[in-house]
């Protein structure tokens, strides 16, 4: 934790994937996620009033370059198990995910996936291991997210905050 100079706010500094759970459960008012954490958590008790515009990638399935697609159920690796699952349910196809925490792109390589699900930027680190990207499931950037109890019980500070951050983000983009 670190104190600030505005009396009654302290900043948390936190594990990516920690933020929407300290949100929504009220030990912050206020913090900021990457769509993909947003999206795996599920965002009960979190509103999303604000993309910050920063950090953009996009979460997409990918596979080994000119693989002839699998037949059967299909094994996706990936550390976005709730997105996947929800992504291939759409579409109405099982799939067998492989949870993983890292090292994604050797899973198709080693023959441990078909394919994975990862957050992509550039494409080099799929390039460099023999994949391309396949499907578009998520555009990705960081957003501010709030408690809902607190915009209601702290609802001008709250909001104040949010203002800030809005007028901060259209002058960084203007």
């Amino acid at each position: 934790m670190i104190d600030t100079d505005v009396p009654g706010v302290r900043l948390l500094i936190l594990r990516a994937s920690d933020v929407p759970t300290y949100v929504e459960y009220g030990a912050a008012d206020v913090g900021v996620a990457g769509k993909d954490v947003l999206l795996e958590h599920g965002g009960d008790g979190l509103y999303e009033p604000l993309d910050l515009g920063i950090a953009r990638c996009r979460l997409m399935t990918a596979g080994m370059a000119g693989a002839t697609p699998a037949t059967g159920r299909l094994r996706v690796a990936t550390k976005y198990v709730n997105a996947t699952r929800q992504f291939f349910a759409g579409r109405g196809q099982q799939v067998e995910i492989i949870k993983l925490y890292g090292s994604m792109e050797l899973a198709p390589v080693v023959g441990l996936a078909d394919c994975i699900v990862d957050v992509v930027d550039t494409g080099n680190t799929l390039r460099a291991n023999g994949l391309v990207p396949l499907e578009h499931i998520a555009d990705i950037s960081s957003r501010l997210i709030v408690n809902k109890a607190s915009l209601k019980t702290k609802n001008r500070l709250v909001r104040g905050f949010i203002d800030s951050m809005r007028l901060a983000t259209k002058q960084v983009t203007a």
